[in-house]
């Protein structure tokens, strides 16, 4: 295992593990190298023991060492543990893979293709420019560890980031000596890094209006500069006109029908249509609440209010009283409004599909199974300023519940909804919109969905 430890400022270190296996004696050996500011100290080669990583001891006299692999370990945990991340299970795995080859000494296996086989079970002929899961998955583990070391995890000793361009993870250790109490003097260090704190003096009365207005102008400077460094996205872009103004956006999903086999265990004979009875208000899909908490969960990190109503509680005056969002089956329930679009997904005929302006297309499921478990899928998002309701309604829906779930994560996920919409014509940001899309399902699980038609108006 190579080891590479950059100073970044007083207090803290970078590290870079690279994979540079040599042989020593018949036995794997590495060869750390350790580089201290503009020093580079290299050691022999040795014999790794357990729980140790070349190059750990190697640092700089009177610097603190850079962190070792159970310090990475225990964050791993922090980190995994964190709200960020309970809320997916496949950017844990995603994590603690590449994490975990990394401190084995296996970054250089950490490739798009190894990846999706190993954590997303994607089969051996998979092709990583047909499928872009594992792209948008590190896009979104980065955005997570980001949330995560700005919130509950900004005083942590140790922080674990994954640089954009690779799948290879950097540790970094935070040096609670870097902390410089106000008023105090920073110790001088080399030129790169010296910063020197004068102490605080009082000011003349006379001269406080003056600092005021210098502060007010660093502020408003320091304002427009965060605004340039974060422009909207792409998915801000599509929301905006759903989320402008005060009003309450209305998450709805539907009760789906459930047939319930209600017979005497001891009863013979063949079974009967009075046996089912119909339960049509108790169960909401799978794919339609897996949306629902992803479409509140991103409402609620916009800091926007939002009503969630459940089957029948939904009435066609709500949707004139601000933006509503159609999850799942409730596309289906209310196809008075969808049915009028370009692209709708027509449960009455068969197969089950995508209509364009009421004509069959190619996008339907002619070996559907009678379970539903099938292994592709095709969804429709919406995004319409409605004649109907005179209000903005966006409509997420599959033909299956897998459909549902891959367009939610597509209308969170910043960069998902960029691939969606690169090349868009412009000005698709003030129209209306339709995507179709196709989701490949692999175990039971939805992978990133790709667009197959677009239609702005």
């Amino acid at each position: 295992m190579h080891v590479q430890f950059t100073t970044v400022a007083q207090g803290l270190w970078q590290v870079r593990y690279r994979t540079e296996r040599i042989c020593f004696e018949g036995v794997r050996a590495e060869s750390p190298t350790v580089h201290t500011g503009g020093g580079k100290i290299e050691s022999g080669n040795y014999r790794m023991s357990q729980g140790h990583i070349p190059g750990i001891s190697q640092a700089a006299e009177g610097e603190h060492p850079p962190p070792g692999e159970d310090r990475i370990r225990e964050e791993l945990s922090r980190v995994l543990a964190s709200h960020e991340f309970r809320s997916s299970k496949r950017s844990q795995d995603f994590l603690r893979y590449v994490v975990e080859n990394t401190l084995r000494g296996h970054a250089d296996l950490l490739k798009e293709r190894t990846i999706g086989i190993e954590v997303f079970g994607r089969s051996t002929s998979y092709d990583p420019s047909d499928d872009a899961t594992v792209r948008v998955k590190a896009g979104e583990v980065r955005k997570r560890l980001g949330l995560y070391y700005s919130s509950e995890g900004a005083h942590n000793p140790l922080r674990i980031e994954l640089p954009s361009g690779t799948y290879v993870p950097e540790f970094r250790a935070v040096d609670a000596a870097a902390v410089v109490e106000p008023g105090a003097v920073a110790p001088a260090t080399d030129h790169a890094t010296r910063t020197v704190l004068q102490p605080v003096q009082t000011l003349p009365h006379t001269g406080r209006w003056a600092a005021a207005g210098v502060v007010a102008l660093a502020a408003v400077a320091l304002l427009v500069w965060g605004l340039m460094q974060h422009p909207r996205t792409p998915l801000d872009e599509f929301w905006a006109p759903v989320l402008k103004g005060s009003s309450p956006a209305l998450v709805c999903a539907a009760f789906v029908p459930v047939w319930n086999l209600d017979r005497d265990p001891g009863a013979q004979g063949p079974l009967r249509a009075e046996d089912f009875v119909a339960l049509t208000d108790q169960f909401v899909g799978g794919g339609d609440l897996i949306a629902t908490s992803r479409l509140t969960a991103m409402l609620t990190r916009l800091g926007r209010p939002f009503r969630v109503r459940v089957g029948n509680d939904v009435s066609f005056a709500d949707f004139r009283s601000g933006p509503a969002i159609l999850v799942g089956y409730s596309y289906t329930r209310w196809k008075e409004i969808s049915d009028q679009l370009r692209y709708f997904i027509d449960g009455s005929r068969r197969p089950v599909g995508i209509t364009d302006n009421g004509k069959p297309t190619e996008w339907a499921l002619p070996n559907l199974p009678r379970d539903r478990r099938t292994s592709e899928d095709y969804a429709i998002v919406s995004r319409v300023f409605h004649p109907y309701t005179h209000a903005m309604l966006v409509e997420i829906a599959g033909i299956t519940q897998y459909g549902t779930d891959a367009a939610s994560d597509l209308v969170t996920n910043p960069d998902l909804m960029a691939e969606a919409l690169r090349g868009a014509r412009p000005g698709w940001q003030t129209q209306n919109l339709q995507l179709v899309l196709h989701v490949k399902v692999i175990s039971g699980a939805p992978s990133s969905p790709k667009v197959v038609a677009r239609y702005f108006w």
